[in-house]
């Protein structure tokens, strides 16, 4: 999401803070440095959230106009992503 409606390099969308909506309990789990103001926004509109530490990796293999690969894995754990 955040590489195609954001237009954010791998890096950048990996590494951002991430949510989760769960249905039981109905909440969205959010890590410590979600943008604030979107939570704010969630729960104006009735959202319940809850904050909560590093919930989740990402590693993302991005093919890139030129051909080349871009891979990047998550800084919250010792993950590796690689293309060729």
């Amino acid at each position: 999401m955040n590489i195609i409606d954001f237009k954010m390099n791998a890096t950048d969308a990996v590494n951002k803070p991430k949510f989760h909506h769960q249905w039981l309990p109905d909440r969205i789990d959010i890590e410590k440095g979600f943008d604030q103001n979107i939570q704010k926004a969630l729960e104006k509109m009735g959202y319940q959230t809850h904050v909560r530490g590093a919930y989740s990796r990402t590693e993302v293999i991005k093919l890139l106009p030129d051909g080349k690969f871009e891979a990047v894995a998550d800084r919250r754990g010792d993950d590796s992503a690689e293309g060729f």
